[in-house]
């Protein structure tokens, strides 16, 4: 198969169909869409994840061609790895850690990145190969430069990608320092979860140039895609979100599982007892809700967890991540809520604060929330970069 290939299979047309009157699948990327099936780049063994059953589920393209070319050729997420590697057999393993994006994303950070004739561009975090090829239909293989931390993963996309007859520079290396030796850029996009977006980005953007990066706090998973220019200076980088995501995170941010034996070394009845008014519903929302997003940006060095509801009544454990506070909240349909904190921080106080000032500023989804990185850090902000805070 070459690049110019374009005999688009009915499901696959009906998938960009469905793409393009969602918004996410812009008329520029309609092209490179044509002409660069996901499918091409994916292995013959791959668990893509059913929306039906919620689960991922093993599928192979020896045993069942039919059924890996639909979830090739449809709108949901791939993983392509489990367990950095170590994982073997067809079962899913215990952590996904490589995988191709559901295709309505990429095209919706695609069309974010607003890539020109003559950019040269970064990626972070190749998986499959496939968003390289993408970018390398619109801007050309020698434009693009691609960085995979995971070397069997960069190693199977380079494969994939001269095979395809788009022989983009993959980097086996640590994408968070970005690949100086290929820079100025003018685009860089990440397509892993981030929770610090490293100053040695911006300094490898010519001004004016624009990153992508799905960003979040260890708060949660919940991301949302941050689009930044960089400063005429080159001093800084800004901009706003644009729409909420969850991707794996990029592997030197990953937040070390937290023990919670470690907090708790008793009966959650040791902690000082309280109670909320605040309601699951109100706290929690769905699972990419704008709350959680920004109580992440207010509740600074926190995680916090969401335990299985049970017997009507569900826990919100909350740890502290600079020292050993922690917080429970119990949930219970009809009642108001139980509370338990200890520590040298009131971290549900702090959660219901942030969840208040949420309310009080009419509880702004993603849109309004940005992000300003300097050389000193990153700082939050709603609407206004001029009110801006820590994060």
């Amino acid at each position: 198969m070459t690049a110019n290939s374009s005999n688009a299979r009915p499901s696959r047309t009906e998938l960009g169909r469905s793409l393009i009157s969602g918004g996410a699948l812009s008329p520029d990327w309609v092209p490179a869409f044509t002409a660069v099936p996901r499918a091409a780049f994916l292995p013959g063994l791959m668990w893509p994840f059913d929306m039906g059953t919620a689960r991922s589920i093993a599928v192979s393209r020896a045993d069942d061609p039919a059924a890996w070319q639909t979830y090739a050729e449809s709108d949901a997420p791939v993983v392509t790895q489990w367990d950095d590697g170590r994982h073997t057999g067809t079962e899913p393993g215990e952590v996904p850690t490589s995988s191709a994006s559901m295709p309505g994303v990429v095209f919706r950070m695609l069309r974010d990145l607003d890539v020109r004739p003559g950019h040269r561009a970064l990626e972070i975090g190749t998986g499959t190969g496939w968003n390289a090829a993408l970018l390398a239909h619109r801007l050309g293989a020698e434009n693009v430069v691609t960085v995979e931390v995971d070397g069997a993963v960069a190693e199977s996309a380079r494969t994939a990608l001269e095979r395809f007859g788009l022989p983009v520079r993959v980097v086996h290396g640590d994408g968070f320092r970005g690949h100086p030796e290929g820079a100025p850029y003018d685009r860089i996009i990440a397509t892993c979860g981030l929770r610090s977006i490293p100053f040695a980005w911006v300094r490898q953007c010519r001004p004016g140039a624009v990153i992508v990066a799905p960003w979040g706090t260890h708060y949660s998973n919940a991301d949302a895609v941050a689009r930044l220019a960089v400063a005429d200076d080159g001093g800084s980088a800004s901009g706003m979100f644009t729409g909420p995501v969850e991707f794996m995170k990029l592997r030197a941010q990953r937040l070390p599982p937290v023990v919670h034996g470690e907090y708790v070394t008793g009966s959650v009845a040791e902690g000082d007892e309280s109670s909320t008014t605040v309601t699951e519903a109100e706290f929690a929302g769905e699972r990419f809700a704008p709350q959680r997003f920004a109580l992440g940006l207010r509740v600074r060095d926190c995680c916090h967890v969401v335990a299985e509801k049970r017997d009507g009544a569900r826990p919100v454990w909350f740890y502290g991540l600079t020292d050993r506070s922690w917080a429970c909240v119990q949930f219970r349909d009809g009642n108001t809520a139980r509370v338990w904190q200890s520590g040298p921080r009131r971290l549900w106080d702090e959660a219901e604060a942030a969840h208040h000032w949420w309310v009080g500023r009419g509880e702004p989804d993603h849109t309004r929330f940005g992000l300003t990185v300097t050389p000193e850090g990153r700082r939050a902000w709603l609407d206004d970069p001029a009110d801006s805070w820590p994060v």
